[in-house]
């Protein structure tokens, strides 16, 4: 039975890191319900009060850095709320229109459409932005994936 367990802990630590490029999977959830799962069907003796402090300063850290790196793409390149706003919305609307290649065509062509429709941004400033978007989430996921990496390791030192 401890296979079984263990071997839904690991898909569920998967899905977590598979949820960095599909937005649509709450990675960070998924991470902190193999953490959880493995108290339930283990035990949360090895958990300590720090260890949840610490993996929960992870989380804050891991929403921060999807914000400030989708940010931070956008403005950098000159774009405006419309295009942050119309990122997020191609990201998550992206993969199921096109399937994969949405992964990184949504937020590239939500910025793109985000400044053209609401600001009237002229096409050659708006794939600018776009492409701010795209490095902007390229970075997030390189990010978020060094973070849940580190939340992983420590999961393992401490059980």
């Amino acid at each position: 039975m401890e296979i079984i367990y263990w071997g839904i802990i690991i898909l569920l630590i998967a899905a977590s890191f598979i949820g960095l490029v599909y937005p649509i999977i709450p990675s960070v959830l998924v991470l902190l319900g193999a953490f959880l799962l493995y108290g339930v069907l283990f035990s949360f003796e090895p958990f300590s009060l720090l260890y949840w402090i610490i993996q929960g300063l992870f989380v804050v850290l891991l929403f921060g850095a999807d914000y400030a790196a989708n940010l931070f793409g956008i403005k950098r390149y000159g774009g405006t709320k419309a295009g942050i706003w119309g990122s997020t919305i191609g990201l998550i609307i992206g993969p199921f229109v096109i399937p994969v290649v949405g992964i990184i065509a949504g937020p590239f062509l939500g910025a793109v459409l985000g400044e053209m429709l609401v600001n009237r941004t002229g096409f050659k400033q708006a794939l600018k932005v776009g492409t701010g978007s795209l490095i902007g989430f390229i970075s997030s996921v390189f990010t978020k994936g060094i973070i849940q990496t580190i939340m992983v390791i420590y999961f393992v030192i401490v059980i």
